[in-house]
């Protein structure tokens, strides 16, 4: 997202100028398409912005660098793309032979990113993913990436900004090890915990490229509750209320929410630092902006604030489409078998090192 004047770094001067760089972004795009269409109205009189929807997509959150600025696709490539994704799903769903070797080919090798997913034993094969099978499309634009800065990458950050670990880290501010400890449970990545996955819970709330890009949102007077489907969390966006005033930090944030028109504006604040995004959370804010612009597009745009970080807040966009069908339990258990079976393996691997320095090399003392 681009912006050319930030007024003043003060709460009151970035909200203002967040707005006027929101509108002056987001709507130029398909904004006549938008005005047209009147969303229907809840029982209380809201805007209707509730129901089964998803995210899955082809488009990047960051544009492939040999496209340049170029927000969208030609009409060609973005048919070309999905009918490489098509042929993909037709390799990869092709019976699988049960004396195939680990190794053997599945159609994952065809998409560079799901190679990791199936090598091994017990990996998946594409059945169980679900990436998306179309290129987003944004106001009828088929983009090349969701970030909707002029290159379509995340901006530099600040020469003297420090990186925090995210979700996927179990270490925190200044640890040595990005990964974490193996000491115990608490100093393990949140996914292994299975207490958050990527970034679709948000905020920003986004795709994750493998599987499990749905969301159902549901209404009230004074609360909108966003059930994610990665990993079974639900956010809750208190409408027309206050931030905390203290430094708690929930695992979601702090999300306050109220009603511009026909859009729903949610500003979240008090993000942890194992929720940091792109490094960024003390003084992180984001403002999340969702629009009914059709019976079958729900519009999604969200600006990241932080200015110990960047000079400038910055964005993206894209368009939810509906989920055919609903969402069930992601019976993501504590740790599964995993979180045992990693801490046993690190003590272990902790005697085994104490026998070997105890153990006498070359028949020498």
């Amino acid at each position: 997202m681009t912006r050319n004047t930030i007024p003043s770094y003060s709460m009151h001067g970035r909200r203002l100028a967040l707005a006027a760089g929101a509108a002056l972004v987001f709507a130029p795009l398909g904004a006549h398409a938008a005005d047209a269409y009147k969303a229907p109205r809840t029982a209380s009189g809201q805007p209707d912005i509730g129901g089964y929807w998803s995210n899955a997509t082809l488009t990047p959150m960051v544009r492939d660098s040999k496209l340049g600025d170029r927000l969208a696709y030609t009409p060609a490539e973005a048919n070309a793309l999905e009918a490489d994704e098509a042929h993909q799903v037709d390799v990869g769903n092709k019976r699988t032979d049960p004396n195939a070797p680990v190794n053997a080919p599945n159609g994952l090798e065809l998409k560079p990113s799901f190679l990791a997913a199936g090598g091994d034993v017990g990996g998946y094969n594409r059945g169980w993913l679900d990436p998306g099978h179309t290129v987003m499309r944004v106001g009828g634009q088929p983009r090349t990436s969701l970030i909707t800065t002029r290159d379509g990458h995340i901006p530099k950050r600040k020469t003297a900004a420090t990186m925090a670990a995210g979700y996927y880290s179990g270490g925190g501010e200044g640890s040595r090890d990005p990964l974490g400890s193996y000491d115990n449970p608490e100093n393990r990545p949140l996914s292994e915990r299975c207490i958050m996955f990527g970034g679709n819970v948000g905020p920003p709330m986004l795709p994750n490229g493998f599987y499990n890009n749905d969301y159902n949102i549901v209404q009230t007077p004074d609360t909108v509750a966003i059930q994610v489907e990665m990993v079974h969390d639900t956010r809750i966006v208190h409408l027309n209320a206050r931030h905390r005033a203290d430094d708690v930090r929930p695992w979601f944030g702090d999300s306050i929410g109220h009603w511009e028109g026909d859009t729903l504006v949610v500003e979240t604040t008090n993000i942890p630092q194992k929720q940091a995004f792109q490094g960024a959370w003390k003084d992180l804010t984001i403002t999340e902006r969702f629009t009914r612009v059709a019976k079958d597009r729900l519009r999604y745009a969200f600006t990241i604030d932080s200015p110990s970080s960047w000079d400038k807040p910055w964005g993206g966009e894209y368009e939810f489409s509906p989920l055919r069908g609903v969402i069930y339990e992601y019976a993501c258990n504590e740790g599964n078998y995993a979180l045992p079976g990693i801490l046993a393996g690190a003590r272990n691997a902790e005697k085994e090192h104490a026998s070997a320095a105890k153990t006498p090399t070359g028949g020498k003392d």
